[in-house]
């Protein structure tokens, strides 16, 4: 049983990281000029949407989540409803992390929620896809010594990796405020500006 589920969660984690490795490629061969720092925005939507559809994809084939007791139409709307519901509330608590933290309010919401996007869909999607929309499961699985099974380890070592991994990115950021990709919009119209004057 164990070999079963292991291999079914390598089989899973390759897929998923060779969709993050197409998405990073991928935009190269049709958005031109492309660049990660040029057009990041581009990146992180390319990212997070085919993190998202492989996600879905590969967990409802594999068939982790726990079996239903209800196969009505109106349980799998309110379910589906209930996981929407999760993803955006997740979204807007990573939004929230993330200003907390230092992101700017106003002046770079659009990056900041599509990173609150991007956190969204590698943590809270896969809960979604594992677990359901079921609290109870989710609050068995991350706290001490709550995991039952292969899955449910994997949840807490990629969703851990994966908050741990965003607040650690965050530390060389002060080493490049010099760089063009890490000044304010406001700064770079006023050396254009400067630069005209001149």
């Amino acid at each position: 049983m164990w070999d079963v589920e292991i291999r079914g969660m390598a089989s899973a984690h390759a897929i998923i990281a060779s969709s993050i490795f197409m998405a990073t490629v991928m935009p190269s061969v049709f958005v031109e000029n492309f660049s990660v720092y040029g057009t990041h925005m581009v990146w992180l939507y390319c990212v997070a949407g085919s993190v998202a559809v492989v996600n879905i994809a590969v967990f409802w084939l594999l068939g982790i989540s726990p079996p239903t007791k209800k196969n009505t139409l109106s349980y799998k709307i309110n379910r589906l409803f209930k996981s929407c519901l999760y993803f955006v509330l997740s979204c807007l608590f990573f939004h929230t992390v993330v200003v907390l933290y230092g992101a700017h309010l106003l002046e770079s919401a659009l990056e900041t929620f599509s990173l609150a996007v991007l956190l969204s869909t590698l943590t809270t999607l896969r809960c979604l896809c594992i677990l359901g929309p079921n609290v109870q499961a989710w609050i068995r699985v991350f706290s001490r010594d709550g995991a039952m099974s292969v899955w449910d380890t994997s949840l807490q070592i990629t969703t851990g990796c994966s908050v741990i991994g965003a607040w650690l990115g965050a530390f060389p950021i002060p080493l490049d405020w010099d760089r063009p990709w890490q000044m304010s919009r406001r700064e770079q119209r006023d050396d254009g500006s400067e630069a005209a004057v001149q």
